[in-house]
């Protein structure tokens, strides 16, 4: 458990040092790249418009092995099971492409997908083109647009990757799309590994 927190504390170093020139989205941004093709475990092409139902889509940037998604993946199907009861698509986007030779390679993409049992397509960001028109930062990082593709929440999953959180930040967003409420937090720092980019 020591070695879990310690891997959490220098993954969330390297994210402050590496990420500080990244412009994230802001609140009713429109969504970037929406025709942009990105290649599933399953072997088809999607683009976030193909996977955008008509309440709008949930867009969760991963990865494999980082601390932070082994903690909070549990509730990508959660995730996605509200997002289809608002009317919305899932996306979950690996952009790691200096990994993608070594652990966030696309063999393994489709052997996480497997064991975990997503349920939302699990697509490859060659060149990580849309992390970069996001602006995202870290795996995880969640983007949710609505109906009319406009950003309403980005940020974390929820307060507290270590255990049972107080504050389900995407979850509350997905109840208040589906019921018409407005969102309370739209905006809450985005925790995780950094995305780990091509040097240019």
């Amino acid at each position: 458990m020591k070695k879990i927190f310690l891997s959490l504390f220098l993954f969330s170093g390297l994210f402050l040092m590496a990420q500080k020139e990244i412009k994230t989205l802001e609140i009713g941004s429109s969504m970037p790249m929406p025709d942009y093709k990105m290649k599933d475990v399953s072997g088809k092409e999607y683009s976030l418009n193909d996977l955008k139902k008509p309440g709008g889509i949930v867009v969760i940037f991963s990865s494999n092995q980082c601390p932070f998604v082994l903690a909070w993946e549990k509730y990508y199907n959660r995730i996605y099971a509200a997002a289809e009861s608002a009317g919305m698509g899932m996306v979950l986007v690996n952009s790691n492409e200096a990994l993608r030779d070594d652990e966030d390679s696309y063999d393994n993409m489709k052997i996480k997908a497997r064991e975990q049992g997503y349920k939302a397509p699990y697509v490859v960001d060659k060149n990580h083109q849309l992390a970069d028109a996001f602006g995202a930062k870290t795996t995880p990082h969640v983007f949710i647009f609505d109906s009319n593709g406009k950003l309403v929440y980005q940020g974390a999953i929820n307060d507290n990757y270590q255990g049972e959180a107080k504050n389900e930040w995407v979850l509350l967003a997905l109840r208040s799309l589906a019921t018409g409420a407005p969102i309370e937090v739209q905006t809450t720092p985005a925790k995780g590994c950094s995305i780990k980019r091509l040097k240019k």
